[in-house]
């Protein structure tokens, strides 16, 4: 008998889950839908602003102000992710967005300096200087160099 009672225990406590996880898996399709749609719109404000002449951080603001503001996800949406999703918007549509594959390098750039930095502070020989995709030398010991994505 008391097998019986434990077993029910369980098989109630079963039938009251499943509604639930039914629920949270029913809005999984939905969560990635939003975020394509947010992607696209982010990457054609990012896009527009690129080609309408602006630069990469006035474009990088207001796409991600749209990605972090229009996300479906209870937690904000990280600058790197942000960017993730405006290259696959991109990508994934390249007719839509014409001509923006030459920007998307530019939502990388600060994050391979900063990998270059790390890499170049751990060797003894290493020089506070930086030289960039443009053939620029950036001198990086200095406070004032900023990260693209700290916002």
């Amino acid at each position: 008998m008391r097998l019986s009672l434990s077993l029910n225990g369980r098989l109630l406590r079963l039938a009251a889950a499943l509604p639930l996880a039914a629920l949270g898996w029913s809005t999984l399709p939905t969560a990635a839908l939003a975020g394509n749609e947010t992607g696209a719109k982010g990457a054609q404000i990012y896009c527009f602003m690129r080609s309408s002449g602006n630069n990469h951080e006035v474009s990088w603001k207001a796409a991600y102000a749209v990605i972090k503001r229009q996300s479906a996800s209870v937690f904000k949406t990280s600058p790197e992710h942000a960017a993730v999703m405006i290259t696959e918007a991109v990508v994934a549509d390249p007719g839509k967005f014409n001509d923006c594959g030459r920007y998307l390098g530019d939502l990388y750039v600060k994050a391979v300096d900063t990998n270059e930095e790390k890499s170049q502070s751990t060797h003894p020989d290493s020089t506070n200087r930086t030289s960039t995709s443009s053939g620029i030398t950036s001198d990086t010991s200095g406070s004032g160099s900023s990260n693209r994505y700290a916002y």
